[in-house]
This record gives C-alpha cells, sequence and structure tokens, in this order.
C-alpha cells in the first residue's frame, strides 16, 4: 500500500532539487486517487524571476496542464512546507480534495499556522489535510538552507 510517506519523499526530492539551484527548498506533487503524479513543483521564482512560481503553484500548473483540465478534483497535493495564502487560494481554486504538508510555517502558513483559509465558510470548497508528515526531515532540510543563508 502507498502511504503518505512514500508521495512525501518524492515532495522532498524535489526540495533538494530547489535547495541545489540556490531556491528555498520546497517540493510539491499532486497525486490522482489511483496513485499517479500528475503534477510536479519545487520553489523557483528566484531563477524564473516570478514571485507566484512556489512549488505548489508549479505543480498545480503542470497537473493542470497534464489534465488539460483546471479543475483537480480528487487529487492529493503533497508539499514540504505548510502553504501560503496564494498557494492555498490556487489549491481552492482548483478543487484539491486533501494536502498533506511536512512542516508548518509559522511565518505565513495559510491552513493552521495563521490563517484557516482551507476551511473557511465563505468558501464554497473546502480543502481536508493532514500535517507532519516527515516533518524533521523537510524542517532541518529548510533550517539548515537558511542557517547557510546567514
Amino acid at each position: 500500500m502507498i502511504t503518505d510517506d512514500y508521495w512525501m519523499q518524492r515532495a522532498l526530492e524535489l526540495a533538494k532539487y530547489a535547495e541545489s539551484i540556490g531556491e528555498v527548498p520546497v517540493g510539491a506533487i499532486i497525486v490522482t486517487a489511483n496513485h499517479s503524479i500528475i503534477g510536479e513543483g519545487w520553489n523557483c521564482p528566484i531563477t524564473q524571476n516570478d514571485p507566484t512560481a512556489h512549488a505548489e503553484i508549479q505543480a498545480l500548473r503542470a497537473a493542470a496542464k497534464n489534465l488539460s483540465n483546471y479543475r483537480l478534483v480528487g487529487t492529493t497535493l503533497y508539499s514540504t512546507l505548510e502553504p501560503c495564502l496564494m498557494c492555498a487560494g490556487a489549491m481552492l481554486h482548483a478543487r484539491i480534495q486533501r494536502l498533506v504538508f511536512s512542516t508548518y510555517d509559522q511565518r505565513s502558513g495559510a491552513v493552521v499556522s495563521q490563517f484557516n483559509m482551507l476551511q473557511s465558510t465563505i468558501l464554497n470548497h473546502r480543502i481536508n489535510w493532514d500535517a507532519g508528515i516527515l516533518q524533521n526531515e523537510s524542517s532541518e532540510l529548510l533550517k539548515n538552507f537558511f542557517k547557510l543563508r546567514r
């Protein structure tokens, strides 16, 4: 049986790739209900000169292109970091069914740390979410990255 740990390992590989190109190490993948990856992304706002090029947005773009549909109904998005407001908003518009993230973003997390966007009663879609999958690995990757930058 394929578990959340399995998919998060792939997201962590993408986060490590982001780090190798000088980006904040965040990776994301989107998986269908039948266990196929349909989109992958890693942080690349610096290398692409694009403030919207977060890992989750990149994965959403790839998945939508792959399915030829902007609605990604029945999918799960795995991210190594709690999504920000922009990414959470895009996930809601895409109708992602479930989010799984590794570590919390105490500064700008839009799922639980600073905002509760995915469960807002104002919006017409909700996303179920789980957190803490491979949290130590993701957290250490981020801490080490920022330690070297300072």
